[in-house]
Protein backbone atom coordinates (compact mmCIF):
# COMPACT_ATOMS: atom_id res chain seq x y z
CA UNK A 1 0.00 0.00 0.00
CA UNK A 2 1.20 3.45 -0.75
CA UNK A 3 -0.14 7.04 -0.43
CA UNK A 4 0.81 9.79 -1.98
CA UNK A 5 0.71 13.34 0.18
CA UNK A 6 -2.02 15.78 -0.50
CA UNK A 7 -1.25 19.91 -0.04
CA UNK A 8 -4.54 21.08 -0.25
CA UNK A 9 -7.01 18.97 1.13
CA UNK A 10 -10.09 21.21 1.92
CA UNK A 11 -9.64 23.08 -1.45
CA UNK A 12 -8.43 26.32 0.36
CA UNK A 13 -5.29 27.02 0.86
CA UNK A 14 -5.50 29.01 4.29
CA UNK A 15 -7.87 26.29 5.89
CA UNK A 16 -5.95 23.52 4.89
CA UNK A 17 -2.82 25.27 6.45
CA UNK A 18 -4.97 26.23 10.06
CA UNK A 19 -5.98 22.29 9.93
CA UNK A 20 -1.90 21.42 9.21
CA UNK A 21 -1.26 23.83 12.11
CA UNK A 22 -3.55 22.70 14.61
CA UNK A 23 -1.44 20.01 16.15
CA UNK A 24 1.07 22.77 17.04
CA UNK A 25 -2.10 25.22 18.71
CA UNK A 26 -3.08 22.22 20.30
CA UNK A 27 0.56 21.50 21.98
CA UNK A 28 1.52 25.34 22.75
CA UNK A 29 -2.21 26.12 24.09
CA UNK A 30 -2.37 23.83 26.18
CA UNK A 31 1.53 24.30 27.47
CA UNK A 32 1.77 28.24 27.31
CA UNK A 33 -1.99 28.92 27.79
CA UNK A 34 -3.71 26.23 30.29
CA UNK A 35 -0.49 25.41 32.07
CA UNK A 36 -1.04 21.25 31.72
CA UNK A 37 1.98 19.17 32.58
CA UNK A 38 4.22 19.04 29.12
CA UNK A 39 3.91 15.07 28.58
CA UNK A 40 0.27 15.03 28.76
CA UNK A 41 0.49 18.52 26.11
CA UNK A 42 2.88 15.98 24.25
CA UNK A 43 0.31 13.52 23.80
CA UNK A 44 -2.43 15.31 22.94
CA UNK A 45 -0.82 16.93 20.24
CA UNK A 46 0.52 13.81 19.16
CA UNK A 47 -2.88 12.24 18.92
CA UNK A 48 -4.38 15.37 17.16
CA UNK A 49 -1.81 15.32 14.57
CA UNK A 50 -2.95 11.62 13.70
CA UNK A 51 -5.95 12.55 13.86
CA UNK A 52 -6.41 15.10 11.18
CA UNK A 53 -3.44 13.34 9.41
CA UNK A 54 -6.01 10.21 9.21
CA UNK A 55 -9.63 12.54 8.37
CA UNK A 56 -8.52 15.65 6.78
CA UNK A 57 -5.15 14.89 4.89
CA UNK A 58 -6.52 11.13 3.96
CA UNK A 59 -3.44 9.98 5.36
CA UNK A 60 -3.87 5.57 6.12
CA UNK A 61 -4.26 4.83 9.50
CA UNK A 62 -1.42 2.21 9.48
CA UNK A 63 0.69 4.74 7.80
CA UNK A 64 0.05 7.52 10.52
CA UNK A 65 0.71 5.05 13.37
CA UNK A 66 3.81 3.06 12.22
CA UNK A 67 4.81 7.65 11.37
CA UNK A 68 4.20 8.23 14.88
CA UNK A 69 6.24 4.89 16.37
CA UNK A 70 8.90 5.85 13.90
CA UNK A 71 9.61 9.07 15.27
CA UNK A 72 9.23 7.76 19.23
CA UNK A 73 11.94 5.18 18.40
CA UNK A 74 14.73 7.95 16.24
CA UNK A 75 13.91 10.32 19.48
CA UNK A 76 14.82 7.33 21.92
CA UNK A 77 18.06 6.79 20.41
CA UNK A 78 19.16 9.84 18.85
CA UNK A 79 17.93 12.64 21.47
CA UNK A 80 16.63 11.07 24.46
CA UNK A 81 19.31 8.89 25.24
CA UNK A 82 22.16 11.88 25.06
CA UNK A 83 20.17 13.90 27.42
CA UNK A 84 19.89 11.19 29.99
CA UNK A 85 23.27 10.67 29.32
CA UNK A 86 24.12 14.05 30.18
CA UNK A 87 22.38 14.51 32.83
CA UNK A 88 23.49 11.49 34.14
CA UNK A 89 27.27 12.71 33.65
CA UNK A 90 26.50 16.00 35.46
CA UNK A 91 24.89 13.82 38.37
CA UNK A 92 28.23 11.78 38.64
CA UNK A 93 29.82 15.16 39.02
CA UNK A 94 27.82 16.18 42.04
CA UNK A 95 27.90 12.67 43.61
CA UNK A 96 31.74 13.19 43.38
CA UNK A 97 31.92 16.54 44.99
CA UNK A 98 33.80 17.72 41.79
CA UNK A 99 30.76 19.89 40.53
CA UNK A 100 31.36 22.63 43.72
CA UNK A 101 35.64 22.66 42.41
CA UNK A 102 33.78 23.29 39.18
CA UNK A 103 31.92 25.81 40.01
CA UNK A 104 34.27 27.41 42.28
CA UNK A 105 36.58 27.73 39.26
CA UNK A 106 34.39 29.50 37.13
CA UNK A 107 33.64 31.82 40.53
CA UNK A 108 37.59 32.77 40.65
CA UNK A 109 37.33 33.94 37.47
CA UNK A 110 34.62 36.48 38.12
CA UNK A 111 32.18 36.47 41.15
CA UNK A 112 29.78 38.71 38.88
CA UNK A 113 26.38 37.04 37.16
CA UNK A 114 26.31 38.56 33.97
CA UNK A 115 30.00 37.40 33.01
CA UNK A 116 29.12 34.23 34.65
CA UNK A 117 25.88 33.94 32.49
CA UNK A 118 28.50 34.66 29.20
CA UNK A 119 31.00 31.75 30.38
CA UNK A 120 28.62 29.10 31.02
CA UNK A 121 25.35 29.31 28.82
CA UNK A 122 26.98 31.15 25.43
CA UNK A 123 30.79 29.57 25.38
CA UNK A 124 30.47 26.64 27.49
CA UNK A 125 27.24 25.46 26.38
CA UNK A 126 28.79 26.19 22.58
CA UNK A 127 30.93 23.75 23.23
CA UNK A 128 28.64 21.67 24.21
CA UNK A 129 26.39 21.89 21.56
CA UNK A 130 29.14 21.33 19.23
CA UNK A 131 30.11 18.23 20.61
CA UNK A 132 26.79 16.35 21.35
CA UNK A 133 23.57 18.63 20.16
CA UNK A 134 20.43 17.29 20.87
CA UNK A 135 19.70 19.18 23.67
CA UNK A 136 22.66 18.36 26.11
CA UNK A 137 24.18 22.09 26.18
CA UNK A 138 20.67 23.04 27.62
CA UNK A 139 20.63 20.05 30.27
CA UNK A 140 24.21 20.45 30.99
CA UNK A 141 24.79 23.85 31.30
CA UNK A 142 21.47 24.70 32.65
CA UNK A 143 22.45 22.81 35.93
CA UNK A 144 25.73 24.01 35.92
CA UNK A 145 24.08 28.16 36.45
CA UNK A 146 22.02 26.46 39.31
CA UNK A 147 24.61 25.35 41.08
CA UNK A 148 26.64 28.96 40.54
CA UNK A 149 23.86 30.30 42.12
CA UNK A 150 21.55 31.17 39.54
CA UNK A 151 17.50 30.96 40.15
CA UNK A 152 16.19 27.65 38.10
CA UNK A 153 13.79 30.06 36.38
CA UNK A 154 16.54 31.74 35.14
CA UNK A 155 18.93 28.96 34.20
CA UNK A 156 16.35 27.21 31.89
CA UNK A 157 15.18 30.11 29.79
CA UNK A 158 18.55 32.00 29.63
CA UNK A 159 20.17 28.80 28.35
CA UNK A 160 17.36 28.44 25.86
CA UNK A 161 18.26 31.71 24.83
CA UNK A 162 21.66 31.39 24.42
CA UNK A 163 21.65 28.03 22.50
CA UNK A 164 20.94 29.43 19.26
CA UNK A 165 24.05 31.24 17.53
CA UNK A 166 25.51 27.29 17.80
CA UNK A 167 22.93 25.17 16.72
CA UNK A 168 23.51 25.11 13.03
CA UNK A 169 26.93 22.86 13.56
CA UNK A 170 25.66 21.07 16.17
CA UNK A 171 26.28 17.23 16.95
CA UNK A 172 29.78 17.79 14.78
CA UNK A 173 28.22 19.36 12.02
CA UNK A 174 25.37 17.10 11.74
CA UNK A 175 22.49 19.88 10.66
CA UNK A 176 24.99 20.68 7.68
CA UNK A 177 25.57 17.35 6.40
CA UNK A 178 21.76 16.64 6.38
CA UNK A 179 21.03 19.29 4.48
CA UNK A 180 23.47 19.34 2.04
CA UNK A 181 21.95 15.45 1.80
CA UNK A 182 18.63 16.29 0.86
CA UNK A 183 19.38 19.43 -1.14
CA UNK A 184 22.37 17.84 -3.65
CA UNK A 185 24.07 21.79 -3.09
CA UNK A 186 27.61 21.34 -2.11
CA UNK A 187 28.38 21.39 1.83
CA UNK A 188 31.02 24.04 1.59
CA UNK A 189 28.97 26.14 0.40
CA UNK A 190 25.99 26.00 2.87
CA UNK A 191 28.15 25.78 5.92
CA UNK A 192 30.22 28.94 4.29
CA UNK A 193 26.75 30.90 3.73
CA UNK A 194 25.49 29.87 7.25
CA UNK A 195 28.68 30.82 8.37
CA UNK A 196 28.51 34.22 6.51
CA UNK A 197 24.72 34.64 8.07
CA UNK A 198 25.12 33.39 12.20
CA UNK A 199 28.20 35.62 13.14
CA UNK A 200 26.20 38.70 12.93
CA UNK A 201 24.12 37.15 15.54
CA UNK A 202 26.43 35.48 17.42
CA UNK A 203 28.03 39.15 18.15
CA UNK A 204 23.90 40.02 19.16
CA UNK A 205 23.09 37.01 21.44
CA UNK A 206 25.54 37.54 24.00
CA UNK A 207 24.09 41.23 24.63
CA UNK A 208 20.55 40.18 24.09
CA UNK A 209 21.62 37.22 26.62
CA UNK A 210 22.94 39.76 29.41
CA UNK A 211 19.95 42.16 28.68
CA UNK A 212 17.37 39.66 28.87
CA UNK A 213 18.52 39.63 32.95
CA UNK A 214 19.51 43.26 33.60
CA UNK A 215 18.66 46.10 32.64
CA UNK A 216 20.09 48.49 29.93
CA UNK A 217 22.25 50.83 32.13
CA UNK A 218 23.94 46.76 33.75
CA UNK A 219 24.33 45.80 30.11
CA UNK A 220 26.46 48.64 29.36
CA UNK A 221 28.69 48.46 32.49
CA UNK A 222 29.94 44.92 30.68
CA UNK A 223 29.95 45.60 27.45
CA UNK A 224 33.72 45.14 26.78
CA UNK A 225 33.31 41.46 27.86
CA UNK A 226 30.36 41.30 26.02
CA UNK A 227 31.94 42.16 22.70
CA UNK A 228 35.10 39.73 23.53
CA UNK A 229 32.88 36.89 23.98
CA UNK A 230 30.78 37.36 20.67
CA UNK A 231 33.60 38.93 18.59
CA UNK A 232 35.90 35.57 19.48
CA UNK A 233 33.14 33.19 19.08
CA UNK A 234 31.82 35.45 15.60
CA UNK A 235 35.20 35.61 13.89
CA UNK A 236 36.56 31.87 14.51
CA UNK A 237 32.69 30.62 13.52
CA UNK A 238 32.91 32.75 10.32
CA UNK A 239 36.83 31.06 9.52
CA UNK A 240 36.21 27.19 10.34
CA UNK A 241 32.92 27.28 8.38
CA UNK A 242 34.46 29.26 5.56
CA UNK A 243 38.03 28.42 5.21
CA UNK A 244 37.82 25.04 7.17
CA UNK A 245 35.26 22.59 7.75
CA UNK A 246 31.21 21.98 9.03
CA UNK A 247 32.34 19.38 11.98
CA UNK A 248 34.09 21.92 14.33
CA UNK A 249 32.90 24.94 13.82
CA UNK A 250 31.25 24.94 17.74
CA UNK A 251 34.34 22.96 19.22
CA UNK A 252 36.42 25.39 17.66
CA UNK A 253 34.23 28.74 18.22
CA UNK A 254 33.24 27.94 21.59
CA UNK A 255 37.05 27.15 23.13
CA UNK A 256 38.34 29.92 21.10
CA UNK A 257 35.82 32.32 23.03
CA UNK A 258 35.74 30.57 26.10
CA UNK A 259 39.76 30.80 26.78
CA UNK A 260 39.70 34.89 25.29
CA UNK A 261 37.31 35.89 27.63
CA UNK A 262 39.05 33.84 30.47
CA UNK A 263 42.23 35.94 29.79
CA UNK A 264 40.42 39.40 29.31
CA UNK A 265 38.66 39.04 32.27
CA UNK A 266 42.57 38.96 33.87
CA UNK A 267 43.19 42.18 32.89
CA UNK A 268 39.59 44.08 33.07
CA UNK A 269 36.40 43.60 35.68
CA UNK A 270 33.37 45.53 35.84
CA UNK A 271 33.91 48.47 38.07
CA UNK A 272 30.75 46.94 40.18
CA UNK A 273 30.18 43.50 41.03
CA UNK A 274 26.23 42.43 40.44
CA UNK A 275 24.80 39.99 41.97
CA UNK A 276 20.64 39.20 42.00
CA UNK A 277 18.30 41.42 44.08
CA UNK A 278 17.77 39.03 47.05
CA UNK A 279 21.48 38.73 47.45
CA UNK A 280 21.91 41.66 50.02
CA UNK A 281 25.53 43.68 49.22
CA UNK A 282 27.01 43.49 51.76
CA UNK A 283 26.51 39.10 51.42
CA UNK A 284 27.18 39.51 47.66
CA UNK A 285 30.54 41.46 48.83
CA UNK A 286 31.15 38.76 51.54
CA UNK A 287 30.77 35.75 49.51
CA UNK A 288 32.46 37.37 46.32
CA UNK A 289 35.53 37.76 48.56
CA UNK A 290 35.04 34.05 50.12
CA UNK A 291 34.46 32.51 46.45
CA UNK A 292 37.74 34.71 45.38
CA UNK A 293 39.52 33.13 48.86
CA UNK A 294 38.96 29.86 47.77
CA UNK A 295 41.81 28.43 45.40
CA UNK A 296 42.03 24.53 44.43
CA UNK A 297 45.37 23.74 43.13
CA UNK A 298 45.75 23.12 39.22
CA UNK A 299 45.49 19.65 39.66
CA UNK A 300 42.39 19.39 41.63
CA UNK A 301 40.90 21.83 39.56
CA UNK A 302 41.53 19.94 36.38
CA UNK A 303 40.30 16.44 38.28
CA UNK A 304 37.44 18.67 38.48
CA UNK A 305 36.64 19.23 34.91
CA UNK A 306 37.91 15.64 34.10
CA UNK A 307 34.19 14.17 33.23
CA UNK A 308 33.83 16.59 30.85
CA UNK A 309 37.07 16.69 29.46
CA UNK A 310 36.36 12.61 29.08
CA UNK A 311 32.62 14.16 27.28
CA UNK A 312 34.92 16.26 25.18
CA UNK A 313 37.23 13.58 23.74
CA UNK A 314 34.69 10.67 23.20
CA UNK A 315 32.24 12.72 21.66
CA UNK A 316 34.65 13.79 19.26
CA UNK A 317 36.41 10.57 18.66
CA UNK A 318 32.43 9.09 17.94
CA UNK A 319 32.09 11.66 15.45
CA UNK A 320 35.05 10.43 13.51
CA UNK A 321 33.17 9.24 9.94
CA UNK A 322 35.82 6.55 10.13
CA UNK A 323 35.53 5.04 13.81
CA UNK A 324 31.90 5.47 13.31
CA UNK A 325 31.70 3.26 10.53
CA UNK A 326 33.86 0.73 11.86
CA UNK A 327 31.76 0.29 15.28
CA UNK A 328 29.01 0.13 13.37
CA UNK A 329 29.97 -2.89 11.09
CA UNK A 330 30.95 -4.27 14.31
CA UNK A 331 28.09 -4.16 16.49
CA UNK A 332 25.14 -2.69 14.39
CA UNK A 333 22.73 -5.39 13.22
CA UNK A 334 21.10 -4.95 9.60
CA UNK A 335 19.89 -5.98 6.52
CA UNK A 336 21.52 -5.57 3.26
CA UNK A 337 19.42 -2.95 1.57
CA UNK A 338 19.79 -2.33 -2.22
CA UNK A 339 20.22 1.41 -3.53
CA UNK A 340 17.68 2.10 -6.54
CA UNK A 341 20.80 1.99 -9.00
CA UNK A 342 21.21 -1.41 -7.79
CA UNK A 343 24.07 -1.27 -5.63
CA UNK A 344 24.21 -2.56 -1.79
CA UNK A 345 23.50 0.49 0.18
CA UNK A 346 27.34 1.20 1.61
CA UNK A 347 27.87 0.33 5.43
CA UNK A 348 25.25 -0.66 7.87
CA UNK A 349 21.80 -0.59 6.16
CA UNK A 350 19.52 -0.69 8.97
CA UNK A 351 16.08 -1.78 8.79
CA UNK A 352 12.82 -0.29 6.84
CA UNK A 353 10.50 0.64 9.43
CA UNK A 354 7.08 -1.43 8.85
CA UNK A 355 4.74 -0.06 6.97
CA UNK A 356 5.76 3.35 6.34
CA UNK A 357 9.61 3.14 4.87
CA UNK A 358 9.11 4.00 0.76
CA UNK A 359 5.24 4.16 1.15
CA UNK A 360 4.35 7.57 1.36
CA UNK A 361 5.29 10.15 -1.83
CA UNK A 362 5.71 13.92 -1.56
CA UNK A 363 5.27 15.18 -4.91
CA UNK A 364 5.20 18.91 -6.63
CA UNK A 365 5.47 21.51 -5.93
CA UNK A 366 7.57 20.40 -2.60
CA UNK A 367 9.78 18.38 -4.85
CA UNK A 368 10.32 18.75 -8.61
CA UNK A 369 8.86 15.07 -9.17
CA UNK A 370 7.28 12.43 -6.84
CA UNK A 371 9.39 10.78 -4.41
CA UNK A 372 9.08 7.88 -1.88
CA UNK A 373 9.71 9.16 1.41
CA UNK A 374 12.47 7.14 3.01
CA UNK A 375 11.84 5.85 6.70
CA UNK A 376 15.64 3.81 7.44
CA UNK A 377 16.13 3.32 10.70
CA UNK A 378 19.54 2.16 12.00
CA UNK A 379 20.58 0.62 14.99
CA UNK A 380 23.22 1.92 15.99
CA UNK A 381 23.76 1.77 19.76
CA UNK A 382 27.10 1.55 19.89
CA UNK A 383 27.68 4.88 17.83
CA UNK A 384 24.97 6.72 18.83
CA UNK A 385 26.12 10.42 20.89
CA UNK A 386 24.10 9.02 23.81
CA UNK A 387 26.15 6.27 24.10
CA UNK A 388 29.37 8.31 24.07
CA UNK A 389 28.08 10.63 26.68
CA UNK A 390 26.87 7.11 29.05
CA UNK A 391 30.32 5.77 28.57
CA UNK A 392 32.07 9.19 29.44
CA UNK A 393 30.08 9.46 32.76
CA UNK A 394 30.80 5.66 34.08
CA UNK A 395 34.88 6.18 32.77
CA UNK A 396 34.21 9.44 34.79
CA UNK A 397 32.56 7.66 37.95
CA UNK A 398 35.44 5.10 37.76
CA UNK A 399 37.89 7.36 37.65
CA UNK A 400 36.77 9.47 40.43
CA UNK A 401 36.28 6.74 43.00
CA UNK A 402 32.29 5.53 42.47
CA UNK A 403 31.80 1.75 42.75
CA UNK A 404 29.50 0.11 40.37
CA UNK A 405 26.68 0.05 42.83
CA UNK A 406 26.46 3.45 43.36
CA UNK A 407 27.01 4.10 39.78
CA UNK A 408 23.93 2.00 39.29
CA UNK A 409 21.97 3.98 41.90
CA UNK A 410 22.78 7.43 40.27
CA UNK A 411 21.32 6.50 36.92
CA UNK A 412 18.19 5.14 38.34
CA UNK A 413 18.40 8.74 40.39
CA UNK A 414 18.45 10.15 36.60
CA UNK A 415 16.01 7.87 34.99
CA UNK A 416 13.18 9.01 37.25
CA UNK A 417 13.90 12.42 37.38
CA UNK A 418 13.58 12.50 33.62
CA UNK A 419 10.90 10.30 32.99
CA UNK A 420 8.29 12.82 31.94
CA UNK A 421 10.75 14.58 30.29
CA UNK A 422 11.59 11.39 28.33
CA UNK A 423 7.70 10.73 27.36
CA UNK A 424 7.73 14.55 26.37
CA UNK A 425 10.48 14.32 24.47
CA UNK A 426 9.57 11.05 22.33
CA UNK A 427 5.81 12.01 22.03
CA UNK A 428 7.39 15.35 20.67
CA UNK A 429 9.14 13.58 18.08
CA UNK A 430 6.47 11.20 17.23
CA UNK A 431 4.21 14.47 16.39
CA UNK A 432 6.98 16.21 14.06
CA UNK A 433 7.13 12.72 12.02
CA UNK A 434 3.38 12.39 11.61
CA UNK A 435 3.19 15.77 10.54
CA UNK A 436 6.26 15.21 7.90
CA UNK A 437 4.86 12.31 6.58
CA UNK A 438 1.09 13.19 6.49
CA UNK A 439 2.82 16.31 4.80
CA UNK A 440 1.15 18.78 7.08
CA UNK A 441 4.81 20.30 7.63
CA UNK A 442 4.70 20.65 3.93
CA UNK A 443 1.84 22.95 4.03
CA UNK A 444 3.02 24.97 6.64
CA UNK A 445 6.01 25.57 5.06
CA UNK A 446 3.76 25.82 1.40
CA UNK A 447 2.14 29.28 3.18
CA UNK A 448 5.03 30.92 3.65
CA UNK A 449 6.43 30.54 -0.27
CA UNK A 450 3.27 32.83 -1.04
CA UNK A 451 5.24 35.98 0.39
CA UNK A 452 7.13 36.38 -3.17
CA UNK A 453 9.35 38.96 -3.03
CA UNK A 454 9.66 38.64 0.83
CA UNK A 455 10.19 34.85 0.50
CA UNK A 456 13.81 35.51 1.81
CA UNK A 457 12.87 37.17 4.99
CA UNK A 458 9.86 34.43 5.52
CA UNK A 459 11.51 32.03 4.49
CA UNK A 460 13.83 31.76 6.87
CA UNK A 461 10.96 31.74 8.93
CA UNK A 462 10.12 28.11 7.97
CA UNK A 463 13.39 27.03 9.16
CA UNK A 464 12.20 28.26 12.34
CA UNK A 465 9.16 27.05 12.02
CA UNK A 466 10.60 23.42 10.98
CA UNK A 467 12.68 23.14 14.53
CA UNK A 468 9.93 24.37 16.70
CA UNK A 469 8.03 21.73 14.99
CA UNK A 470 10.78 19.51 15.26
CA UNK A 471 13.30 20.03 18.03
CA UNK A 472 15.85 19.39 15.76
CA UNK A 473 18.21 22.03 13.13
CA UNK A 474 18.67 18.77 11.39
CA UNK A 475 15.18 17.67 11.58
CA UNK A 476 14.18 20.88 9.73
CA UNK A 477 16.54 20.61 7.09
CA UNK A 478 15.55 17.41 6.24
CA UNK A 479 12.11 18.78 6.09
CA UNK A 480 12.14 21.85 4.09
CA UNK A 481 15.30 21.68 2.37
CA UNK A 482 14.15 20.68 -0.83
CA UNK A 483 11.04 23.04 -0.42
CA UNK A 484 13.39 26.10 0.11
CA UNK A 485 15.53 25.12 -2.83
CA UNK A 486 12.45 24.42 -5.46
CA UNK A 487 11.04 27.98 -4.25
CA UNK A 488 14.41 30.10 -4.29
CA UNK A 489 14.48 28.39 -8.47
CA UNK A 490 11.41 29.73 -8.91
CA UNK A 491 11.76 33.07 -7.44
CA UNK A 492 15.55 33.40 -9.27
CA UNK A 493 16.58 33.38 -5.74
CA UNK A 494 19.84 31.58 -4.53
CA UNK A 495 19.16 27.63 -3.69
CA UNK A 496 22.69 27.79 -1.44
CA UNK A 497 21.19 31.25 0.24
CA UNK A 498 17.86 30.37 1.06
CA UNK A 499 18.86 26.61 2.32
CA UNK A 500 21.06 28.26 4.58
CA UNK A 501 18.50 30.51 5.60
CA UNK A 502 16.35 27.82 6.60
CA UNK A 503 19.26 26.44 8.74
CA UNK A 504 19.89 29.48 10.21
CA UNK A 505 16.84 30.68 11.28
CA UNK A 506 16.14 27.32 12.32
CA UNK A 507 18.41 27.87 15.51
CA UNK A 508 16.44 30.68 16.78
CA UNK A 509 13.19 28.23 17.00
CA UNK A 510 15.24 25.68 19.17
CA UNK A 511 14.80 27.90 22.22
CA UNK A 512 10.46 27.48 22.02
CA UNK A 513 10.43 23.92 20.91
CA UNK A 514 8.70 21.91 23.57
CA UNK A 515 11.25 19.11 23.42
CA UNK A 516 13.76 21.55 24.73
CA UNK A 517 11.91 23.25 26.95
CA UNK A 518 11.27 19.74 28.41
CA UNK A 519 14.97 19.17 28.63
CA UNK A 520 15.16 22.28 30.50
CA UNK A 521 12.71 22.21 33.18
CA UNK A 522 13.99 18.58 34.04
CA UNK A 523 17.40 19.46 33.83
CA UNK A 524 16.81 22.84 36.39
CA UNK A 525 13.98 20.98 38.41
CA UNK A 526 11.25 23.45 36.96
CA UNK A 527 9.16 20.61 35.87
CA UNK A 528 5.64 22.21 35.60
CA UNK A 529 6.63 25.94 34.60
CA UNK A 530 6.89 24.66 31.31
CA UNK A 531 4.36 27.35 29.77
CA UNK A 532 6.22 30.50 32.05
CA UNK A 533 9.34 29.35 30.36
CA UNK A 534 7.60 29.68 26.85
CA UNK A 535 5.93 33.09 27.38
CA UNK A 536 9.32 34.20 28.57
CA UNK A 537 11.33 32.73 25.58
CA UNK A 538 8.97 33.37 22.50
CA UNK A 539 9.04 36.40 22.08
CA UNK A 540 12.99 36.39 21.93
CA UNK A 541 13.03 33.70 19.83
CA UNK A 542 10.32 35.71 16.85
CA UNK A 543 12.58 39.03 17.37
CA UNK A 544 16.13 36.81 16.81
CA UNK A 545 14.53 35.49 13.83
CA UNK A 546 13.39 38.18 12.16
CA UNK A 547 16.99 39.45 12.73
CA UNK A 548 17.96 36.65 10.61
CA UNK A 549 15.50 37.03 7.66
CA UNK A 550 16.77 40.64 7.51
CA UNK A 551 20.44 39.69 6.89
CA UNK A 552 19.12 37.16 4.43
CA UNK A 553 17.17 39.97 2.65
CA UNK A 554 20.20 41.76 2.84
CA UNK A 555 22.09 38.56 1.17
CA UNK A 556 19.21 38.28 -1.76
CA UNK A 557 19.25 41.80 -2.99
CA UNK A 558 22.23 43.80 -1.40
CA UNK A 559 25.15 41.74 -1.12
CA UNK A 560 24.73 38.90 -3.56
CA UNK A 561 28.19 38.78 -4.43
CA UNK A 562 28.78 37.49 -0.76
CA UNK A 563 26.59 33.98 -1.91
CA UNK A 564 29.37 31.35 -2.30
CA UNK A 565 30.53 31.15 -6.01
CA UNK A 566 29.14 35.09 -6.45
CA UNK A 567 26.42 34.02 -8.47
CA UNK A 568 23.67 36.52 -8.74
CA UNK A 569 20.42 34.81 -9.27
CA UNK A 570 18.08 38.11 -9.28
CA UNK A 571 17.29 38.84 -13.34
Amino acid sequence: MTWTQVYDPLGHWWLSTLVAALPIIVLLGLLAGLKVRPHLCAVAGAATAVICAMVVFGMPARLAVSSFFYGSAFGLLKIVWIVIAAVFLYDISVETGQFEIMKQSVAAITPDRRLQLLLVAFCFGAFIEGSAGFGAPVAIAGAFMIGLGFKPFQAAALNLIANTAPVAWGAIGTPVHALASVTGLPESDLSAMIGRILPITAVIVPFWLVRAMVNWSETFEVLPAILMVGCSFAATQWFWANRMDSNLVDIAAGVVSLTATMLFLRVWQPKRIWRFEDERQEDAAKAARNEMAKHYSVGQTAKAWLPFAILSVIVLVWGLPAVKLAMNQATTPAFKVMMPDGKPRPGPAGWDWPYLHAKVFRTVPVVQKATAEAARFDFNWLTATGTGCFLAAILAALLLGLRPGRIFQIFGHTLVRLRFAVVAMTCMLGLGYVTRYSGMDAVLGLAFTRTGWFFPFFGTFIGWLGVALTGSDTSSNVLFGGLQKITAQQLNLSPTLMCAANSAGGVMGKMIDAQSICIATAATNQVGNEGSIFRFVFWHSVALAAIVGLIVMLYAYVFQQAIPNGLNFIH
